[in-house]
């Protein structure tokens, strides 16, 4: 009977485990599952960082994805921004990605144009758009930014952005934050741009979870801090949104912990499952062998 039992276990038909694996992610996302996030020391260094600006610093933003990565990478940009607006710093949006702007766009909107209308274009913030040139767009903007951006993403002059006037190169920023989705992104920031001006440029990133291991040596003297995917995204959000936010925040300032809930249930079912699968095989091979 046992040996029954187990010879079914074993062959069970892999559409169960499939079934299993959709539970396992569409149950959370229905019931909007939340889990409690107790914040890293990776990302309580990157809030740290933001946290230490004062009003008026500069910040550069260097939002490197497009909607590929956006599951991942969109609620880091959007606490970001949400810290940067409620230190009062002024905000030079860029990206490397030729599908950046709209991410670019998207960070605005949500937060920016909703929750701080007072904030003015051009006084407090600025979209510098896309420039092609992978690194070598780091390696011109990091002396010279007007060598490559002459106008904004909307073709007004540089020189008529307040902000911009007496910005000559990144160098003048106070910080530098990346989401990065991959090539060109937080690497290229970091070999170009901190490695050259180690006591200029403080970098900060937040990346996808297939980057994070191989960005992790540079932390913490290329980079001070560092979130890695959904995970650090959740993070991130869960400081920011619990000193800045009272009562119940808005759902686009909760995306990352909400994304967390079906990751954490599908990761503990394939843990089961591979756990299930290799005494599955040890009790077979121990019967086989009696």
């Amino acid at each position: 009977m046992k040996q029954s039992i187990i010879n079914k276990l074993a062959n069970l038909d892999r559409r169960w485990v499939f079934l299993s694996m959709l539970l396992a992610v569409a149950i959370p996302i229905l019931l909007g599952l939340e889990f409690p996030e107790t914040p890293t020391q990776q990302a309580i260094n990157v809030f740290d960082e933001v946290e230490r600006l004062k009003e008026g610093d500069r910040v550069l933003l260097a939002l490197d994805y497009d909607p590929s990565s956006e599951g991942e990478l969109s609620p880091m940009a959007t606490s970001f921004v949400l810290h940067c607006a409620k230190k009062k710093v002024k905000m030079y949006f860029l990206t490397l990605y030729p599908g950046g702007p709209p991410m670019i766009q998207q960070a605005i909107q949500r937060v920016i144009l909703t929750d701080f209308p007072n904030l003015v274009y051009g006084e407090d913030y600025v979209d510098l758009g896309f420039k092609p040139g992978y690194e070598g767009v780091i390696k011109v903007i990091i002396t010279n930014l007007r060598e490559l951006y002459s106008t904004d993403a909307r073709g007004t002059n540089i020189d008529q952005i307040p902000m911009c006037q007496g910005v000559e190169s990144i160098q003048d920023m106070d910080l530098l934050i990346n989401v990065s989705a991959g090539y060109p992104g937080c690497k290229e920031w970091v070999q170009y741009a901190k490695t050259p001006f180690p006591d200029k440029i403080n970098l900060v990133a937040g990346v996808t979870g297939v980057q994070a291991p191989y960005l992790y040596p540079y932390v913490p003297k290329q980079l001070i801090g560092l979130l890695g995917a959904i995970k650090g995204a959740a993070e991130y959000e869960t400081l920011v949104v619990g000193k800045y936010i009272k009562g119940e925040p808005k759902a686009v300032y909760q995306e990352g912990r909400r994304r967390m809930g079906p990751q954490l249930v599908a990761h503990l079912l394939m843990i089961f499952l591979i756990l299930a699968g290799n005494t599955l095989y040890f009790l077979q091979s121990s019967r086989t062998k009696s």
